[in-house]
């Protein structure tokens, strides 16, 4: 069984900023439902996918009545999970939920923030692979936006991300540093539950990198696909939104 896990249960301060009235960003369109970023996320991967488990949090009323209204479902492959932490929690606590959800018998994992567009060969890319997957992309890097990831001298993967925000710092000498797409494939689930089973209390409470580093910081990246998604938005503001629908569906 292939799964897909989407995490939309933030805040989206930042997005709502720019809005009269909050919105929960996943869903915010302006004249066609099906250009929402969870339309476009869960229709680009429908197909390639036997479960798609979507963790909400912020304005989960909106996102169950989106879900039945606009979002095709004829094989019943949706799973709504109510993340209770979405206001005081980091993002890792909404992979777990996601992680918790998965069918039993789930053979590889696809992850995928919330908040992004991304080009439709990039993802299969991502899906067809059988191998565990990086992504990265091809924007500038900016503290304000960026997910590094580096290669260490030994080959291993490192993700760095600032909360606030304000910059960013790679505490050891490196071979290769990206801008992370922000799009995962794990191919061992199992491992995956092992990861989040054992998790501290501090990192339940932390990021998803958490947990995505303890899951391939102890591969090298000659183990691992790196995918390039060649068009890629990351939706902060109302503005990177309208640029992504420009640039992908027109």
């Amino acid at each position: 069984m292939k799964s897909l896990i989407i995490t939309v249960a933030g805040l989206s301060s930042r997005f709502n900023r720019d809005l009269d009235n909050p919105v929960l960003k996943c869903l915010y369109h302006e004249g066609n439902a099906q250009s929402a970023l969870l339309s476009y996320q869960i229709s680009s991967l429908y197909e390639n996918v036997d479960e798609i488990v979507v963790v909400g949090g912020f304005r989960f009323a909106d996102l169950e009545a989106f879900c039945a209204r606009e979002i095709t479902d004829p094989e019943h492959k949706i799973k709504l999970v109510f993340n209770a932490h979405y206001a005081d929690w980091g993002s890792g606590y909404s992979l777990i939920c996601g992680v918790d959800a998965l069918s039993a018998d789930s053979q590889d994992v696809v992850f995928l923030e919330g908040d992004l567009f991304f080009d439709r060969p990039g993802i299969q890319a991502v899906v067809s692979s059988c191998r565990d997957v990086l992504t990265v992309n091809r924007e500038v890097i900016r503290s304000d936006k960026a997910v590094v990831l580096y290669v260490d001298m030994e080959d291993h993967p490192h993700y760095i991300y600032d909360t606030s925000h304000a910059a960013l710092v790679i505490p050891d000498p490196f071979t290769a540093v990206y801008n992370s797409a922000q799009i995962w494939k794990f191919t061992r689930p199992e491992r995956l539950r092992e990861i989040v089973a054992a998790l501290p209390p501090k990192a339940v409470k932390g990021t998803n990198l958490e947990i995505i580093q303890r899951y391939f910081g102890v591969l090298k990246t000659s183990e691992i696909e790196i995918v390039s998604i060649g068009n890629w938005f990351n939706c902060n503001t109302v503005m990177d939104y309208r640029q992504a629908i420009k640039s992908l569906i027109g």
